[in-house]
């Protein structure tokens, strides 16, 4: 099942949006935000059903359709485990039209005893993620009538790996990050995107799984939110890239050089590429976005916002997200589980020539895991804090 073309725009259009406001460290997944925002504007009505199809960015009339197409697309993809919960206190009855478009088998039931409730929802968490994400992200209380939550976690390696090494850097001066290094004659991994923030260097990581990485090192002077939402733009063209077989010789982007070298027998061009394997976590809580998510008006408790899904009036009380990312020396992992609960309303013989591309992701950097084909963003983030090359191993 292919994602449709619109629904990849959607997603990774919330995708730049949310990167425009993220600070510090972290990493975060619209992917597994958007489907659980349209399937709420469906089942939505007035002022809150018009801010949730404006956040998802398409109109709540095709909200229905599109979370399910894009469910089924996840859960074809290679590498890729998606999932969709929802559980109800039986007070609430289900609109037949709206819980009729669910996949099968996803709805659960919400006891009232907080402490099962808890330990159902943590283990639904932890096995839809292969234990990546241990607990279900959302603030359960005697008030919580319902909760919808998504699941995604997906990995792959690398066709080509690191070798692990220890690295040097001047912004990292203060420790010893665990470097991963490999060379190749594939030059057009890397490019130089000039956008109107500024130069930005992507370098593409390519999974087995058709699962791809991609590293964005902007210039010094650039915020996360603008060399992250620079990577988004490269994905639909709007940003001119000229790919590492074109590169004039110098420094023509954020962390490269590319310059002639001797050598003593004749060798066809080379990308060098140094960065830092990381391992992270985040947890977001979309209420303090609202606006961004279009839950503004979701969140007054004094009446119920939507119709379509109960009779039951209903309020959101908490919506969070849990994730995790993880890039190595052979490839990558990544999480998220995201939950929205619903409250009640209210030097030798050098005689030959060759070019050698030099890329050095060594100060902090973005990064952008999608589906090849699709180029759906699955995940994003702002890579801060790398890993400590392992002490035992020095000398």
């Amino acid at each position: 099942m292919r994602v449709a073309q619109g629904t990849v725009r959607a997603v990774n259009a919330l995708a730049a949006r949310w990167a425009g406001v993220v600070d510090g460290g972290t990493v975060f997944s619209a992917a597994g935000v958007w489907p659980l925002l349209a399937l709420l504007a469906d089942g939505a009505g007035g002022a809150a059903r018009a801010e949730l199809a404006d956040a998802v960015g398409i109109p709540a009339d095709q909200s229905a359709a599109a979370p399910r197409e894009l469910l089924g697309g996840l859960a074809a993809m290679r590498g890729v485990d998606s999932a969709l919960g929802l559980w109800t206190k039986r007070t609430v009855e289900l609109r037949e039209a709206w819980a009729a478009g669910l996949p099968a088998e996803v709805h659960g039931v919400l006891t009232g005893d907080l402490g099962a409730d808890r330990a159902t929802l943590d283990a639904w968490a932890a096995k839809r993620t292969g234990r990546l994400i241990e607990r279900m992200p959302v603030a359960l209380t005697d008030a919580t009538e319902l909760v919808l939550a998504s699941a995604l976690a997906f990995r792959t390696e690398w066709l080509r790996p690191f070798v692990e090494t220890p690295m040097e850097s001047v912004y990292w001066s203060d420790r010893v990050p665990l470097g991963l290094f490999r060379s190749t004659a594939l030059l057009d991994r890397i490019g130089v995107a000039d956008t109107p923030d500024g130069h930005v260097t992507r370098l593409k990581v390519l999974g087995n799984t058709a699962i791809d990485v991609h590293l964005l090192l902007g210039e010094e002077r650039m915020t996360s939110g603008q060399v992250l939402g620079a990577g988004v733009g490269l994905l639909d063209g709007r940003h001119p890239v000229v790919p590492g077989d074109r590169l004039p010789y110098g420094d023509p982007g954020p962390g490269l050089r590319v310059e002639k070298e001797r050598c003593t027998s004749p060798r066809p061009p080379t990308l060098d590429v140094t960065t830092v394997a990381y391992d992270m976590r985040a947890r977001h809580d979309l209420l303090r976005l609202h606006r961004l998510f279009g839950l503004t008006t979701a969140r007054d408790a004094a009446r119920g916002h939507f119709p379509g899904i109960s009779e039951f009036p209903l309020a959101i009380g908490s919506a969070e997200q849990s994730t995790m990312a993880r890039f190595g020396a052979l490839g990558f992992r990544a999480a998220a589980v995201t939950a929205f609960g619903a409250m009640g309303g209210a030097a030798p013989d050098l005689r030959y020539l060759t070019t050698t591309i030099t890329a050095r992701f060594d100060r902090p950097f973005a990064f952008l895991a999608l589906h090849r084909h699709s180029r759906l963003v699955l995940a994003a983030g702002w890579v801060t804090e790398p890993e400590p090359f392992p002490e035992q191993d020095w000398g």
